[in-house]
């Protein structure tokens, strides 16, 4: 099997039809291997959040090609036959909010979707404490998401995206309410763990204190991705947000 975590090849989107439609995106190529993050830039009305909402499978493309862990899982139409079961073991998602559900506690926060995946609820626990304990908040496992502090809360969201170990971790705007220090530590996280995971990341972004973090970057423009090669500097400290303050 081919190595690739996530790879598309001319993605197409058409909203409408006839002379009122529109190309959200025109042919888009993009490919991520295991263990590499990578940055998707763009302004806004490039079709960026349309990529993002096509390879989440949250909303169906018109055309092209997709792979998740080397398998089609689009051929100009979905093959995949329940696309939230897709959703749930293939795809992690880290959003801009931790989104925790408040009256559970951290560690069946991460548990839930192996549970629904149809694991034993011991197992489940398993699994997520040994992702709490690689991201340093195993500790806080009994604690509710309000007793969390703001680092702490993003950390268990990540714990939530790799649980299930998918292949693919997309992250929408990960760092944008937080200062230098801590938007930098996140991506620290998010390296170390794509490569612990070996998952394929893909950070979708305007902050520009992250930019010179990426190795690869994809910026969107008019419905078209263009990759350059990113100035990959290790700007960050993960120790510094592992404090969790």
């Amino acid at each position: 099997m081919e190595r690739t975590g996530i790879a598309i090849e001319q993605l197409t989107k058409r909203y409408g039809s006839g002379q009122t439609a529109v190309d959200a995106l025109k042919g888009v190529d993009l490919s991520v291997e295991p263990g590499e993050v990578v940055g998707l830039v763009g302004p806004s009305g490039s079709g960026k959040s349309t990529l993002l909402k096509c390879l989440g499978a949250v909303i169906e493309p018109s055309s092209g090609v997709m792979k998740i862990g080397g398998s089609p899982i689009y051929d100009n139409r979905w093959l995949a036959g329940d696309l939230r079961a897709l959703r749930r073991d293939k795809i992690g998602f880290v959003f801009q909010a931790p989104y925790l559900i408040p009256f559970l506690d951290v560690i069946d926060n991460v548990a839930l979707l192996p549970m629904l995946a149809g694991e034993r609820n011991g197992a489940s626990r398993e699994r997520a404490l040994a992702v709490l304990e690689a991201l340093d908040v195993a500790h806080r496992a009994r604690a509710m998401p309000s007793q969390l502090s703001g680092g702490e809360q993003q950390r268990v969201a990540i714990a939530r995206a790799l649980v299930n170990r998918p292949p693919v971790v997309l992250a929408d705007e990960p760092t944008a309410p937080l200062d230098s220090k801590r938007a930098l530590g996140v991506i620290g996280l998010l390296n170390d763990m794509a490569r612990q995971y070996e998952t394929a990341v893909i950070v979708v972004t305007h902050d520009e204190k992250i930019i010179p973090t990426f190795k690869r970057i994809y910026h969107i423009r008019d419905g078209r991705t263009h990759e350059e090669a990113g100035e990959g500097k290790a700007l960050y400290e993960t120790a510094d947000y592992c404090s969790g303050h």
